[in-house]
Formats: structure tokens, sequence, C-alpha cells
């Protein structure tokens, strides 16, 4: 095992730079993975452009990325799941495991969580990470590492449909139709729903979401999606477009815009899963018409205990998270991988850094 290893760093605001970093050593409980592939998010692009998500600030150098998969290099001497040589996926958070919400089931709202890439905490775009066995997974021979670093998004779409109630014969709107979009709305369509309305503003976005089973596709640059949307379920309901609209709809993209449209999109006493968040927390929104059509409004961050089913569908094919990859950089180009991320939202679906060759 080598002393030290390549790892991007990132400095400041579009600053990110390749450099030596000591090979950590696994506590006891704690498996050592060498990174094969990283997924880049939304979140990894934002800390690039602007230095901070909302509270969370990069205040020294930091390593970024949390959407990854690798092989086990080492082990502590307390592991008991895992050998050297096996092929895993990390769950990016772990948590006290002692606390309320950990012991009811949702530890992703414990209050000591700590989560990879979000300052101070370093990521993986890392030649090696170690981390807790109880949040790392085997990988089936099925899924390469690249599909391995993608359980991440997919478990995001795993816990927004469980919070959204998706159910058979439903109908569900997906606003923006990104990775997370376009994972939300294959889960929607294994739980059953029927009726599948993917919103976006590129083509080839919307045109990738057909092919993952979108019914209906809306540019919202060529109609108003709640009017279309509100119309299109007024003939499948039997009810005039005013008291129309989809089961659940599914906010991904993030803005105030689509937050406006998932939220008129829904019928009355349907569900509303806010997903994406607007990057300003003070927004103005028509509460008067969500609480007067009994709207039911979940919030979402994160998930729990979702890995082993994204996993399951993945490797049963359920699930196509490969088809979402549309760009690969290496471990040095790590900088380039996020400001295409950035810069290219109308060719980029899911840009991913390979660390290792598999």
């Amino acid at each position: 095992m080598p002393d030290t290893m390549q790892a991007a760093v990132m400095h400041g605001i579009r600053d990110v730079r390749l450099e030596a970093r000591p090979v950590p050593e696994p506590a006891p409980h704690e498996v050592l993975v060498r990174i094969g592939s990283v997924g880049v998010c939304a979140s990894d692009v934002h800390y690039f452009t602007h230095g901070r998500i909302g509270g969370f600030v990069v205040r020294a150098p930091l390593i970024l990325g949390h959407e990854a998969a690798g092989v086990v290099v080492a082990v502590g001497r307390e592991v008991t799941r895992f050998t050297v040589g096996q092929r895993v996926t990390m769950e990016p958070g772990w948590t006290c495991g002692r606390c309320w919400y950990c012991k009811t089931g949702r530890y992703n709202l414990c209050p000591d969580v700590v989560f990879m890439a979000t300052p101070p905490i370093d990521g993986a775009f890392a030649e090696y990470v170690a981390w807790p066995e109880s949040f790392t997974y085997a990988l089936p021979d099925e899924l390469s590492l690249a599909e391995g670093a993608l359980m991440e998004p997919l478990s995001v779409g795993v816990w927004a449909t469980q919070r959204g109630q998706v159910a058979a014969g439903q109908s569900v709107a997906v606003i923006g139709a990104g990775p997370i979009g376009l994972v939300v709305l294959q889960m929607a369509k294994i739980r059953g729903a029927t009726t599948l309305v993917a919103v976006d503003i590129e083509p080839f976005r919307l045109e990738l979401a057909r092919k993952l089973g979108a019914t209906h596709c809306l540019s919202a640059r060529d109609c108003d999606p709640v009017a279309c949307i509100r119309e299109l379920t007024g003939e499948l309901q039997g009810f005039p477009p005013a008291h129309a609209g989809v089961d659940a709809a599914f906010e991904t993209a993030g803005t105030l815009a689509t937050t406006r449209t998932a939220l008129g999109a829904v019928r009355p006493g349907g569900q509303a899963v806010l997903v994406g968040l607007p990057p300003d927390p003070l927004v103005e929104l028509d509460i008067v018409s969500a609480a007067s059509r009994e709207i039911s409004i979940h919030g979402e961050f994160r998930y729990a205990n979702t890995y082993p089913t994204a996993i399951a569908l993945t490797a049963a094919r359920r699930v196509d998270v490969a088809a979402l990859v549309t760009h690969r950089f290496d471990l040095a180009e790590a900088a380039a991988a996020l400001q295409f991320a950035d810069e290219h939202k109308h060719e980029a679906m899911k840009v991913v850094v390979d660390v290792a060759a598999e």
C-alpha cells in the first residue's frame, strides 16, 4: 500500500488542484476503498462555483465527490462483512446510530450525520477513502463501478417516490429531467405509475426521459407546463382542468419556477415532493392555492435504508443508471469535469470521474 495518494482538492471557487495526500488508515470498523468511479453531483458543482450551499461553506481545502464506488484494499481489525478485493459502493453519510432519528429508521435526519464532500468532510475525488463498513455495500458482478457510484442518486429517487406515496395506476409529473429527475421517473414507473410526465427545457433530456419511460414530455419553453398537465390529466380523470392534476409531482431542478410548477401541477388532495431546493430559501409561493386544494407538501433530505433496494433494482435491470452517463473524465481532469457539468447542461446528463480502471 502506498503512503500517499492523488486527490483533487478544492482550494477556492473554481480552484481545484491535483495534489498528494496521505493514504488514510482504516479505523477498526472501517474499510479502505480504492476508488474506481465518482459521479459529479449538482452539489459538487455548486460548491465549485459558489463555495457554499446554505450554511455549509468551504473555508479550508476540501475534496469533493460523494457518489462513489471502488474495491476494498484493506480492512480494520473489527470489520466482519468485507474482505480485500470486494467491489463496493459507499453510502456517503454515516450517522450516530444512537439518537431517536437513527433508532426509528429516519437516520437521514440524524443531527450528527457526517457526509462526504460537505464541509469540512472530505469526499471521494481521491484514490483512496476509508469508510465505515456499516455504510458500505457489496456490488454484485452485474454492476460496473460507475453504476455502483450512481446508487447514491438512485437512492434519492427511491426515497422521493416513497415520500410521494406513488402507487399503481397513478399519474406523476417530474419537473426537471436531469439525473435526479430521471431516477425519480424510473422509480415511479416501478411503483406502478402509468402516466409519467417529464418537464424540462432541454430537448436531449426530454428525449432521454422518453426512452426511460416517460409517457408525455413537455418543454417548458414551448408551453405552460401547469396548464398542459392539468389539461392532460383532466382528460384522463374526467375533470375540468381547474380540478385536475397529477397524483404526485416531484420538483427536482431546484429553482423557484419549477417549485411553483410542481405545486401547481398536483391535483386536489395530491402529493408534492420538493427534492431539489431553490438557492434562495425565502421564496414567494401560492400557499393559499396549495392549502385550499389540500396538497400534501413533502420535503426530502437525502434518504435512509435505500441502498439495498437501489442495488437490487439495478442488478435486475429494472432501473437503467448507465444510460444517464454522458461524459467521463480522469481524476487529473476533476476541475474540468466540474466546469463541464456546470457549463454544458444542454448536453451533459451525468458526468463521471474515473479514478482507477476497473
